[in-house]
């Protein structure tokens, strides 16, 4: 990238947030910090109101605004196969949210990113819709608005194998996994953080009520009190060797999985779990002979306890452990 469509790109992303750090600039563009200072001062001479403060970033004053910005046709394919997705993917109601602001996006394209635009909507297809991948009506968008606008939601949940009840929760975060949408939220009912999966909200309604002030989806995630404070649980942590990765990303989140630490030659997991003994051990046992329990204690006697039952029931020999 050349320094002008550096700069001009720095002048989107100061206007796409309040205020934007010199480091993440200088991430962005792999740049140092010298050089991102130099082009704020590059924009500063060419008439763009900002203000910095130390330690806190750069904004630009209210009111000032970039002129309509011209899109590559990288950034136009992208949007278009962004629209595919989301019809597929989402619900209703940000469906046509999206398809709203597509058609803003189109209107400031060039004659020749038109052309293409039009010609592509025909010949990107997303086919095959995973099972319960898209929820009803209106749900993602009024969580998404809950979360943005901190209020808590209502709703009617029909949990698994039971009947319906009536929830208000305080979301904190959404996420697709499994072919499936799912919440993670403060249950006014149960009193602690909850998992609800999309596709089981029967009804679902905005209300007034402001939430309290809970952490974000990544703090929750990331923040072991966080998590204690909502649920009964004890932390593990398990070394695995990073030839197996790509094997443990798809169920760890059943278990507790909060963070990770990668290093060249293994990936150290951290699990917050309420199944310790029997969810996390079993889980661990198939990948074992390629991992290693940090800590608890009482998970490497849980995961002894349950190898130890195998081997008599299937009258295998202590001999074939050495």
């Amino acid at each position: 990238m050349n320094r002008f469509d550096r700069i001009t790109a720095i002048l989107i992303q100061l206007q796409s947030k309040k205020v934007v750090k010199a480091q993440d600039l200088a991430d962005r563009f792999g740049t140092s910090l010298r050089t991102i200072y130099r082009d704020i001062r590059t924009l500063e001479e060419a008439g763009v109101p900002l203000y910095g403060e130390a330690g806190i970033g750069y904004s630009i004053v209210d009111g000032y605004r970039l002129p309509p910005v011209m899109f590559t046709q990288e950034e136009a394919i992208a949007f278009v196969t962004a629209e595919k997705l989301m019809g597929k993917f989402t619900d209703s109601a940000l469906n046509t949210n999206f398809s709203s602001a597509m058609y803003k996006i189109k209107a400031v394209l060039r004659g020749t990113e038109k052309d293409l635009v039009e010609n592509l909507e025909e010949q990107i297809l997303v086919i095959e819709r995973p099972k319960n991948s898209t929820p009803p009506a209106n749900i993602l968008d009024v969580l998404l608005k809950s979360i943005a606008e901190k209020k808590v939601v209502k709703m009617i949940y029909k949990a698994f194998g039971n009947d319906n009840s009536e929830r208000h929760i305080e979301p904190i975060g959404v996420f697709h996994e499994h072919e499936n949408w799912y919440t993670i939220g403060f249950c006014h009912l149960r009193q602690e953080y909850r998992q609800f999966r999309l596709d089981r909200v029967i009804e679902i309604k905005l209300t007034d009520q402001p939430q309290e002030e809970r952490a974000s989806l990544k703090e929750f995630q990331q923040t072991q009190e966080a998590i204690r404070a909502g649920f009964k649980v004890q932390k593990a942590v398990i070394r695995f060797d990073k030839s197996i990765a790509i094997y443990l990303q798809d169920r760890r989140h059943y278990f507790g999985f909060v963070s990770e630490v990668v290093t060249d030659d293994y990936v150290e997991m951290t699990f917050l779990s309420q199944s310790l003994e029997e969810g996390l051990a079993r889980w661990f046992i198939m990948f074992a002979d390629k991992g290693e329990i940090i800590e608890p204690q009482n998970l490497k006697n849980a995961v002894a306890r349950l190898l130890n039952t195998m081997m008599k029931k299937n009258q295998v020999s202590e001999n074939l452990l050495t």
